[in-house]
């Protein structure tokens, strides 16, 4: 029997800018209509990154209370999230500073535990009612550190604030064809290479574990999700081609592309 399904998160825009290409909405009005086709196409989650018009990322609630206000306007029903990482601002303490000063609120919020100050601004977050997608790096220059963080946090949250934390597994340069890869939540042994340390948690995670991986590592992250039963992310925040090499047209041709891999709803 095929695992549930889980939400498809689409990812608007992420780093991207106009220089990558005609699929990547730039206007919060671009990114509006972007959303409500991603969600007509089958996606349960909208993540957005919000920036100034020059094209700064930004935390600030002028910035991010508009964008999350023209989405919702425009219709899309589904959860929003949006990121509060070091890319929209350096300084940890600031970070907090400008999520406590929204006036709009997201239904979710990216932390990157590889980054500091993300217990904190996490819990921050969710005093304010706000969830967390806890991003966990499973390959690159910070090893296993972001994921002993979040583990270590969680262990010390009430059970009523861990249940609304998800982990985010990046696994941008890690192994998704792993022995756990195929094997699934059930299997406790033979779990190899970079896929390992997330393998006691899967299935197990109170507020669940979202997969997603960038460009390359975005379509095996996302087979990885279908037979494991997670929630997958895509979109061209994260990818711009198709599974079979095309370039993409929109993030609705990718979200309908991701739903063609992950299980169907019973």
């Amino acid at each position: 029997m095929r695992p549930a399904a889980r939400p498809a998160v689409v990812s608007l825009n992420g780093s991207r800018g106009a220089a990558d290409g005609p699929a990547v909405p730039m206007s919060p009005q671009e990114l509006a209509e972007s959303a409500v086709r991603a969600v007509a196409a089958g996606a349960g989650e909208v993540l957005v990154h919000p920036r100034t018009p020059c094209g700064r990322e930004s935390l600030s609630p002028r910035v991010v209370g508009p964008v999350l206000e023209v989405l919702r306007g425009a219709g899309v029903g589904v959860p929003l999230s949006v990121p509060a990482s070091i890319g929209a601002e350096p300084d940890p303490a600031e970070r907090r500073a400008r999520v406590g000063a929204w006036t709009v609120l997201p239904d979710r919020a990216v932390v990157h535990f590889a980054e500091p100050g993300a217990a904190a601004l996490a819990l921050a977050l969710l005093e304010r009612g706000v969830a967390v997608d806890a991003v966990v790096p499973l390959a690159g220059p910070a090893g296993p550190e972001p994921l002993e963080r979040l583990r270590s946090w969680l262990t010390r949250l009430p059970s009523a604030g861990a249940e609304h934390v998800r982990v985010a597994a990046d696994f941008t340069g890690a192994r998704t064809d792993a022995p756990f890869a195929a094997a699934g939540p059930a299997s406790g042994a033979g779990h190899q290479g970079q896929v390992g340390p997330l393998a006691g948690w899967w299935g197990s995670a109170p507020g669940g574990v979202l997969v997603f991986g960038r460009d390359g590592a975005s379509w095996p992250a996302l087979r990885l999700a279908a037979r494991c039963g997670a929630a997958a992310r895509t979109g061209v925040g994260d990818v711009l081609h198709l599974p079979d090499g095309r370039s993409a047209r929109s993030n609705a041709e990718l979200v309908a592309a991701a739903r063609e891999l992950l299980p169907r709803e019973a």
